[in-house]
């Protein structure tokens, strides 16, 4: 056998182990990442309130500069506080519905 065939043998062998499917995680562990996942949005949604915090405050400036050129000055939307992270409930967590792995079709009774 050439080297280069024996080379891609030997890693075909090895990179299988790699693609092998892993175990479902442990309710606490989908617990875990479900909080994890519900922090990041809320500070998705601090972040985005401080951004708006920013140019409210830019924007405002600019417009008190616009009306002293004689421009009519545009009224701001409010920026929307997110208030403080409340964790969801366990049980919401546990209540979700798992990917169910598809149920195999009847055979049929031909003879």
């Amino acid at each position: 056998m050439r080297p280069v065939t024996t080379l891609f043998l030997a890693t075909t062998l090895v990179a299988g182990g790699a693609l092998a499917k892993l175990p479902d995680a442990s309710p606490e562990a989908k617990e875990k990442a479900a909080l994890t996942k519900a922090e990041n949005a809320h500070k998705d949604k601090i972040g985005a309130y401080q951004l708006c915090q920013s140019q409210d405050k830019t924007a405002k400036k600019y417009l008190s500069s616009a009306e002293g050129k004689g421009k009519k000055a545009a009224s701001l939307p409010p920026c929307a506080d997110p208030g403080k992270f409340v964790p969801p409930p366990a049980a919401t967590v546990a209540a979700a519905p798992a990917a169910a792995p598809a149920a195999p079709a009847p055979a049929s009774a031909k003879k």
